[in-house]
């Protein structure tokens, strides 16, 4: 029972010092550490790594709710957009949660590459309900993006390329570092 309380204690820890190592990543706003792709928010950084890491290490019962805290944090005061209640819990509070989805390979020998996939997707879905429900009733009847006009019912389309654009990246970019820190990471203790 003891060692069950240490190893509770030290997840909390780590879940907690990922979650404040998440939230300064998102509060530098310049290369390399951000690129901001759209005005209306959507942008290519590091804060999904921290969460996917501990995924990989604590498993999704502590990932999940690390990212939700995290997508919480982010909106409160790293400069969250939204349009109300409805979209700050989804394209922050449940967005970031979702990343705690890379703790289905907690420990796997490429759990860290596969989680950052999974961590992706899960976002980026999050990401496009929202732009297919919460911001086709905010924007109009028209979007424009990459100089081409898509009409309320293109929202679909208007939502994949959006936020396929930045997700994309940030998929990228966490599997670059992910990668690069799989040796170093295998290393540290649990």
């Amino acid at each position: 029972m003891k060692q069950k309380t240490v190893n509770n204690l030290r997840s909390l820890c780590e879940a907690a010092i990922m979650i404040a190592l998440a939230t300064v990543f998102s509060l530098l706003r310049f290369p390399p550490f951000r690129i901001d792709l759209w005005a209306q928010g959507g942008s290519i950084d590091l804060v999904m790594v921290p969460i996917i890491v501990l995924g990989w290490r604590r498993g999704m019962r502590w990932a999940i709710p690390a990212g939700l805290a995290l997508g919480l944090i982010e909106c409160l005061i790293a400069g969250g957009i939204g349009w109300g209640l409805p979209s700050v819990l989804l394209d922050y509070v449940l967005a970031y949660g979702a990343v705690g989805l890379a703790g289905i390979f907690k420990g796997k020998k490429y759990g860290l590459a596969a989680g950052t996939v999974v961590a992706s997707l899960g976002r980026f879905v999050i990401h496009y309900i929202s732009g297919v429900t919460i911001y086709k009733i905010a924007v109009g009847d028209t979007m424009e993006l990459f100089g081409l006009s898509f009409t309320s019912d293109m929202s679909y389309i208007y939502s994949l390329v959006y936020n396929g654009s930045y997700m994309l990246g940030n998929m990228i970019v966490a599997l670059v570092l992910t990668l690069i820190l799989t040796v170093p990471l295998r290393k540290l203790p649990k």
